[in-house]
């Protein structure tokens, strides 16, 4: 079962969007991603709110760097 982590190698601040990004199986660039995140939180302050919810709830990826369990 696929868990949800917050990266370890793919992160800029807490690994946030990285983890989503390897969850979701996204095939796009994290730093697309992290843009797009960026400019909605201009427009939606809650998204800040909800990251660093999810910093202190989402547990680190696992030191073997899988995402699979």
């Amino acid at each position: 079962m696929k868990k949800l982590y917050r990266s370890r190698t793919d992160k800029v601040l807490g690994g946030i969007i990285g983890g989503l990004r390897a969850y979701f199986d996204l095939n796009v660039d994290t730093n697309v991603l992290r843009l797009v995140t960026a400019g909605l939180t201009l427009f939606m302050p809650v998204l800040a709110l909800l990251y660093f919810i999810g910093w202190v709830i989402i547990p680190e990826e696992p030191r073997g760097g899988s995402n699979e369990q």
